[in-house]
């Protein structure tokens, strides 16, 4: 008779319990991760201040399209035009700034309610036709490119628009997106010989790291809001109801279709924050950024142990996967290694990730 170590663990033991954490597996990439790079890159100025910084803004960027992707699929759904909705913003601020004079706020906030109508109807495709948000999405995601292109190159007859940087100078909300905080501590620091500065050029004495660019704050913010919404709310109960059992919520008086629209809003917006952030980092938009993003939130939130069926997940889960995407993208460059090769390194951490998931949940509950 096989044994079913379900029965061998107590119904409230703190083992099984840290089993069925969604986000068991990402805790553990992490470590693994962490502890890799460590033993082979420690001495290439990798885990620096300034090293430390590269690969954490790098994960802020996978962290902030990640938890829009991770409310999403828990409430049963996936979005595709992600990535062509950071295309999309970003283009919108950069032609209504640049080309039409607005000022950067009205562009900015003009980008962040475009972006967030166009998730609301998508939403509202997907929960009035019953079609399958994979094919909403997906067509979202050629249509929203499409329209971008076309926009930036009648527009400008380009599809790269730069001199966001100029016109953003003295704007109030710009520096919420492409501002540093903590600049004065970073200059005490450097004054102090606590931080390195820079030797020679105009910046001598300056420190080399001035601060904490505002795509790490965004992404802390989001990871907090979301981690709140889901575990202290009433609303975060329905979004686990709404993937779980759709029909089984509607008859306990749970809103599932609004919940999954107000989830495609959300996702636009983590979207949003991403383009703008870009946008006043660079200084410019480009048509084609965000290209393969969709996918790479997904691939953060299925190794933080999100369900692809939904009703199951966690946000910390999820930010762990994209902070694993961000140690492993420059650990990579730091180690002198082809960077193609990241590519192969997400398809197989995701395969990986899915049986792992779906091996410890069946070890657990007994399932076949």
């Amino acid at each position: 008779m096989p044994i079913n170590i379900k029965n061998l663990l107590p119904a409230h033991s703190n083992f099984r319990k840290a089993m069925l954490r969604p986000d068991l597996g990402a805790i553990t990439g992490v470590v693994l991760v962490f502890l890799f790079f460590f033993l082979v890159a420690r001495d290439t100025g990798m885990f620096s201040l300034e090293g430390s910084m590269n690969w954490g803004i790098v994960s802020s960027q996978f962290i902030i399209i990640a938890v829009g992707a991770c409310l999403l699929m828990i409430a049963g759904e996936f979005d595709l035009s992600v990535g062509s909705m950071i295309g999309f913003a970003g283009i919108v601020i950069a032609v209504t700034s640049v080309v039409w004079g607005w000022p950067v706020w009205l562009s900015i906030i003009t980008a962040f309610v475009l972006s967030m109508l166009v998730g609301a109807l998508i939403g509202y495709i997907v929960v009035k036709t019953n079609l399958p948000s994979f094919i909403v999405s997906l067509a979202f995601l050629y249509i929203l490119r499409g329209m971008t292109i076309f926009g930036a190159i009648y527009s400008t007859q380009k599809t790269i628009i730069g001199g966001v940087t100029e016109i953003s100078q003295g704007d109030w909300l710009a520096p919420f997106f492409g501002g540093k905080i903590f600049t004065g501590l970073f200059q005490w620091l450097a004054e102090h010989g606590w931080i390195q500065t820079f030797v020679a050029g105009t910046k001598a004495g300056q420190p080399v790291v001035s601060g904490i660019p505002m795509m790490m704050v965004w992404a802390l913010a989001l990871i907090i809001f979301g981690h709140f919404l889901l575990t202290r709310t009433r609303f975060g109960n329905w979004i686990y109801a709404s993937g779980g059992d759709a029909q089984a919520a509607r008859h306990i008086g749970v809103p599932v279709n609004k919940v999954k629209i107000l989830m495609f809003v959300f996702t636009a917006f983590c979207a949003t924050v991403f383009a703008t952030a870009q946008v006043m980092e660079f200084g410019s938009a480009a048509a084609d950024r965000g290209l393969l993003k969709e996918f790479e939130a997904i691939i953060s939130v299925v190794i933080g142990g999100a369900l692809l069926t939904g009703g199951y997940g966690s946000v910390i889960g999820a930010a762990l996967g994209a902070i694993i995407f961000g140690v492993v993208q420059q650990g990579l460059f730091f180690i002198g290694v082809e960077s193609s090769l990241f590519r192969v390194f997400l398809g197989v951490i995701l395969l990986l990730a899915v049986i792992l998931n779906t091996h410890i949940r069946k070890l657990i509950t007994g399932e076949k």
